[in-house]
């Protein structure tokens, strides 16, 4: 097994944990949280497969993951000033009417 498809196996399983704990959470940071996980296994599966037949890596995808995780900060940050704002203006971490623990 290449270390290529093996950083991309790894990044799959990031994804499939991030998109089940994005899916099953309600508390807002936690879902932040999962929906980087996402990211982070995209980015991981988009720089494991990215290799040319000489085993060097494609600079294209190298920039785009580079890319991806400057926006994926700005977007995080962006989200975490929304969630501060939402608490100050309801007192509740979740978007539905249930209490929060």
């Amino acid at each position: 097994m290449s270390p290529g498809l093996l950083y991309a196996l790894a990044g799959m399983l990031l994804f499939v944990m991030g998109l089940a704990g994005f899916a099953l959470l309600r508390h807002l940071l936690r879902r932040l949280m999962a929906f980087n996980l996402v990211g982070s296994g995209t980015f991981l599966v988009l720089v494991g497969l990215a290799q040319r037949p000489d085993g060097e890596p494609d600079p294209v995808a190298q920039a785009l993951v580079l890319t991806g995780i400057v926006v994926a900060i700005a977007a995080t940050a962006l989200a975490l000033v929304l969630m501060r704002r939402w608490f100050d203006l309801t007192g509740r971490t979740r978007l539905d009417g249930e209490a929060d623990e």
